[in-house]
């Protein structure tokens, strides 16, 4: 009796009629066959070999729950070895020793849910089976582990990831966290307790005697926003999205942190990255807190040797978000949040203008966790590891300050006004008095006298001279600063120093200034 769809060659089956030969067979339906009949192309082969492990043609009763399934060998086979092959490997053999009738095979019982195991027969049948939502995902998962069905548990394995966030269902394709930075993540270490390799079967568990796998809550992250987790989903797949402010910015960063999607994060910072033609370098704006130490850089080129110490040659500190930025960039600070208090050192005659800048609260951790950064990229000695050197608190039992870095002496940072930075005082735009001195002076001396007085800084509305502001110290509300390295020109301190650069600070002179600027709270 011929058993597939044809015979080869010209053999005559029993009602005597002559087939045609192997070369004149139209190629099979895809499916599955079980004896190959030609030759197919490799683009052509669409076909699963099943091994011989039960007899194809048999049918095999299983009943699961209340429900009675009926599948053949070939069926069984195509994923083994199982739970059911095994089980019914046994039965034929103990009938074939016993010499009993192997026709009479005795029904596999489970105590399962048949609805979830008609999806696994149409797997074992040849068809795809897609889960539908993350608690259909778990219940395949389970039962194919159970039921120890190999093929199924890597099907699985690769499927994308079901979850619940916010009350609503995702279905995310693994690939869109094969960016650099986003894994591993939430999703991926978090699946891993259950899903993490075809091979683990319910870690922690003995499969020895398990009457049952345990129960398996669907993945779900209830606490988090779904429309942000969209809009997530939406930038990880490359779209744009527009920011609408900054709390909208806040809230995206906030889940950013939570599902560990670092390269996204450092997309998403606040950030402006622009060439500067008078300086011929491309210049990044961050903010303080944004700034990363594996993203810090000293701008020297990569041919170069590494930076001596006791180099008299200018450098500045450069910066590359990590896993998003090709190259470094010149590195503009912005610090705000009120933390930096200026004290002037001399008269505004000098050009530049030398102050002293004093950090507080959490600016003045991060300032110093910054300084010791730049001096480890610099190989200066640091009584800190590296790892914990961003960390509040660090490893040092000393307080977080400046002076405790090899960049440093004292609390108060050096740093420079020179006639390039853009200052509004009050409320108002101040002018550097050697700016002021360059101009043309079409209405002689008097003019010149006005604005020059124009330019202290005492209060609101200036009003006092230069040389009687000497000891005055300014409020920055925010600041951007270039960060300069630069030999100090004394022995201590390994002779080299970390000098702030004014690029364009918001300043108040005073409480008077501060109070100027504040609103009410009815708008």
């Amino acid at each position: 009796m011929a058993t597939g769809n044809g015979v080869p060659g010209g053999r005559e089956p029993t009602n005597g009629m002559t087939l045609p030969s192997e070369e004149t067979i139209p190629p099979p339906i895809p499916g599955i066959l079980r004896e190959p009949l030609v030759a197919m192309a490799p683009a052509r082969k669409m076909n699963t070999d099943i091994p011989n492990i039960l007899p194809h043609e048999r049918v095999f009763p299983i009943q699961i729950g209340s429900e009675l399934f009926r599948l053949s060998g070939a069926s069984i086979s195509s994923d083994a070895p199982s739970y059911f092959s095994q089980f019914f490997q046994c039965q034929l053999k103990a009938a074939e020793e016993n010499g009993e009738d192997i026709g009479s095979i005795r029904t596999l019982y489970i105590d399962r849910d048949p609805v979830t195991f008609r999806d696994i027969s149409l797997h074992l049948q040849g068809y795809h089976v897609q889960p539908r939502d993350g608690s259909h995902y778990v219940k395949l998962f389970a039962d194919a582990q159970f039921y120890s069905l190999p093929r199924l548990i890597s099907q699985l394995y690769e499927e994308n990831i079901f979850i619940s966030i916010g009350h609503r269902d995702f279905q995310i394709p693994k690939e869109l966290f094969s960016d650099p930075g986003n894994s591993p993540n939430y999703f991926s270490l978090g699946f891993a307790v259950f899903f993490s390799t075809p091979t683990e079967v319910f870690p922690g568990l003995n499969r020895d005697g398990l009457l049952r796998p345990p129960s398996i809550m669907p993945p779900a992250v209830p606490n988090r926003s779904a429309d942000t987790f969209a809009e997530i989903l939406h930038l990880l797949r490359g779209y744009p999205l527009r920011i609408r402010d900054e709390d909208h910015r806040a809230e995206l960063l906030r889940d950013c942190k939570y599902f560990h999607l670092k390269g996204l994060e450092q997309k998403l910072i606040r950030h402006s990255i622009s060439f500067n033609l008078a300086r011929r370098k491309d210049e990044i704006t961050l903010r303080l807190e944004d700034v990363r130490q594996s993203g810090i850089s000293i701008g020297l080129d990569r041919t170069s040797p590494p930076p001596d110490p006791q180099s008299t040659a200018i450098r500045y500190v450069n910066y590359a978000r990590p896993f998003v930025d090709p190259k470094p960039y010149e590195l503009v600070l912005e610090i705000g949040d009120e933390c930096t208090k200026l004290h002037f050192q001399s008269h505004f005659t000098q050009s530049p203008i030398p102050m002293k800048a004093e950090f507080f609260g959490n600016g003045k951790t991060r300032i110093s966790r910054l300084f010791e950064v730049v001096a480890t990229k610099l190989n200066l000695p640091t009584t800190q590891p590296l790892g914990l050197l961003m960390k509040n608190g660090g490893a040092s039992s000393q307080p977080a300050s400046p002076g405790n870095t090899p960049l440093n002496e004292g609390d108060l940072v050096r740093c420079y006004l020179a006639e390039d930075a853009y200052v509004r005082l009050d409320g108002r735009d101040w002018r550097h008095p050697n700016s002021i001195a360059h101009e043309e002076d079409e209405e002689g001396p008097r003019k010149k006298r006005r604005m020059t007085e124009q330019a202290g800084i005492g209060g609101v509305g200036g009003g006092m001279g230069i040389m009687e502001e000497a000891n005055q110290s300014w409020i920055v509300k925010t600041g951007q600063w270039r960060l300069r390295i630069q030999n100090n020109g004394r022995a201590g301190k390994m002779g080299v120093e970390c000098v702030l650069v004014a690029v364009k600070l918001d300043v108040v002179s005073g409480e008077l200034g501060r109070n100027s600027a504040r609103g009410f709270l009815g708008g």
